[in-house]
């Protein structure tokens, strides 16, 4: 675990607020109803998360740099935010409704949630950081359980 500041962080952060921005200010209708019924221990959990997630990815560096084999999990890390605004693309592309935020990209189960999570525990792994991983595992705890019950919820309205 080496500290420094990492431009890697910071792109990879860009690529996680770029579309969250986008969505913040025409968030979907029934959002605001929806999210009135968090658990307020997931909604600690996920903002926590949020801190730790955030302040990780700027303050680490890997100590490896780009050598093999730490150079792969920060490739399959990237991909996975591919993946995250691939998933947000569909989203907006699909007129912004609040059902589209939940839907599986192939496999991917809520990908606009667990795609950052799973990024960011990777970054974690290349940073060889046990604190931005865990870090990342806080995060994905509140916010995948947060989308998890969005879409239960959805599921018993569409019923």
């Amino acid at each position: 675990m080496q500290f420094g500041f990492s431009i890697v962080g910071v792109v990879f952060l860009a690529m996680l607020f770029i579309p969250n921005i986008k969505w913040a200010k025409s968030q979907p209708p029934g959002y605001e109803e929806i999210s009135k019924h968090e658990s307020k221990t997931l909604l600690m959990l996920e903002r926590i998360g949020q801190v730790l997630t955030t302040c990780a990815a700027v303050v680490f560096v890997c100590p490896q740099g780009f050598s093999l084999p730490w150079l792969l999990w920060l490739i399959v890390a990237f991909l996975l935010l591919i993946l995250y605004e691939i998933a947000w693309a569909r989203y907006f592309k699909s007129g912004e409704k609040l059902d589209g935020m939940y839907q599986p990209l192939g496999p991917i189960p809520v990908p606009i949630a667990t795609l950052p999570v799973a990024a960011f525990a990777l970054l974690g792994i290349w940073y060889q950081s046990p604190v931005a991983v865990i870090a990342a595992f806080i995060l994905g705890i509140g916010h995948i359980g947060i989308h998890l019950g969005h879409l239960r919820e959805l599921s018993t309205h569409l019923r």
